[in-house]
C-alpha cells in the first residue's frame, strides 16, 4: 500500500446520494479476488445513461450515505483501480469506509455545503497529516478565496495510511523479527507434518 499524505488536483462530482455498492461495482464481475482490473466496470449501469461524465480524477465528491448495502470490497478496488485516490461526502457507510481505508483510498467527510462547494471548485486539496481540505471558493462571500477545512479520522487509521500500511503490514511492523527467528527454528526441526514411508 502507499503512503498517502496529500492528495491534490481535480474533482469528479457524483450528484447522487445513497449510492450502494451494487451500483458502484455490480455483481456480475465479483468473479475474481485480484484488486486490480475492476476500474472498467464502475457504475457499470449508469455510465450507460445519456449524459453519464465522470472522469477519473484524483478525487471524488458524492453525496451522503456513500457505500451503503452490501459490504463488498470490490466496490473500493473498482474505485481506486479507476483512478479516485480520495472520496468526499457528507456521510459512509460504515463497513464500506472501513475498506476504503484497508487499501489506501482515502475516505473524507464534510459537511454538505462544503462538498457542495468543493465540487463546485473543480479542483483541491486533500491534506491527511494536516486532516484538513483546501479548495478555492466560487460562489458567496468567500468568492475567490482559498477555503481550509478541518475532518475527523481516527487516529491510527491515519497513522497507517500516512505510513503506507495495511493490515499485514502493520503485522509485520513489530513483530519480523520475530516472525522470521521462529521460520528458521522451525525449519532446523524438520517437516512441519508428519511424513510416512512406503513399507
Amino acid at each position: 500500500m502507499q503512503p498517502i499524505e496529500i492528495i491534490s488536483g481535480p474533482v469528479s462530482h457524483l450528484d447522487r446520494a445513497n449510492v450502494d455498492t451494487d451500483q458502484i461495482m455490480p455483481k456480475q464481475f465479483l468473479k475474481r479476488v485480484e484488486r486490480t482490473g475492476f476500474g472498467q466496470f464502475l457504475f457499470y449501469d449508469w455510465a450507460k445513461e445519456d449524459g453519464w461524465d465522470l472522469p477519473a480524477n484524483p478525487i471524488l465528491v458524492t453525496g451522503e450515505n456513500f457505500g451503503c448495502g452490501s459490504s463488498r470490497e470490490h466496490a473500493p478496488w473498482g474505485l481506486q483501480d479507476y483512478g479516485f485516490q480520495a472520496i468526499v461526502a457528507p456521510s459512509f457507510a460504515d463497513i464500506f469506509y472501513s475498506n476504503c481505508t484497508k487499501i489506501g483510498l482515502l475516505p473524507v467527510v464534510l459537511a454538505a455545503e462544503h462538498c457542495h462547494a468543493l465540487a463546485q471548485a473543480g479542483s483541491g486539496q486533500v491534506d491527511l497529516r494536516a486532516q484538513e481540505v483546501r479548495y478555492v471558493s466560487t460562489a458567496g462571500a468567500d468568492d475567490g478565496g482559498l477555503v481550509v477545512v478541518g475532518f475527523e479520522i481516527d487516529q491510527e487509521i491515519r497513522r497507517r495510511l500516512l505510513d503506507g500500511l495495511d493490515d499485514i503490514g502493520v503485522t509485520l511492523g513489530g513483530s519480523e523479527p520475530d516472525i522470521s527467528a521462529y521460520e528458521v527454528a522451525r525449519q532446523a526441526r524438520g517437516p512441519a507434518l508428519p511424513q510416512t514411508t512406503a513399507l
